[in-house]
């Protein structure tokens, strides 16, 4: 074999060796932070990186307690809560209805809200409706979710115009 020929295959065994790497780190990165997200528009907005899903009016559940926060001046009962609405991070004012018994919360496109943050679980939290109102669960998320400042361990039933955090984002559901 001629220096020429074997110098061009130890170049070829060379860069197949680099592609190898390359496919290795970039599978190992997809394990470790999900795979990519796509930006879905939400509100009207160009580029906002949080997907709603816009469903159907509210139907009131009948009876129940009802739970009050009297800390906070304005609330009211849980169980009146209509729609969630965003106050901060990517998607501010984006509003979702709240017809469904659960919310689902966290980077999965499967959710019905999806928050593109790295600070965000894939599934991080869920908001579910009972007799007496909105209950917030943690779903054992890497960096926690915060209500009214205060982290969630486990459940906690959920007022409105009380603040919860995930990640960059704040909400509060609202009548």
């Amino acid at each position: 074999m001629s220096e020429l020929t074997f110098l061009i295959l130890r170049f070829g065994f060379l860069a197949l060796l680099w592609i190898f790497i390359i496919a290795i780190v970039y599978a190992m990165r997809s394990d470790l932070f999900g795979a990519p997200v796509r930006k879905i528009k939400a509100g009207g907005e160009t580029g906002v990186a949080v997907g709603v899903v816009e469903t159907p009016a509210f139907i009131a559940p009948s009876g129940g307690a009802e739970i009050f926060d009297s800390a906070l001046p304005g609330a009211g009962s849980a169980a009146s809560a209509r729609k969630l609405m965003i106050t901060s991070g990517a998607a501010n004012g984006t509003e979702i209805i709240l017809d469904e018994d659960i919310l689902t919360i966290g980077r999965s496109p499967d959710s019905t809200l999806s928050i593109v943050d790295e600070y965000t679980s894939t599934h991080h939290a869920k908001l579910e409706r009972q007799a007496d109102g909105w209950v917030l669960t943690d779903l054992d998320s890497t960096n926690g979710t915060r209500v009214n400042g205060q982290k969630v361990v486990g459940s906690m039933p959920l007022a409105i115009f009380v603040p919860v955090t995930i990640g960059k984002t704040t909400f509060e559901l609202r009548p």
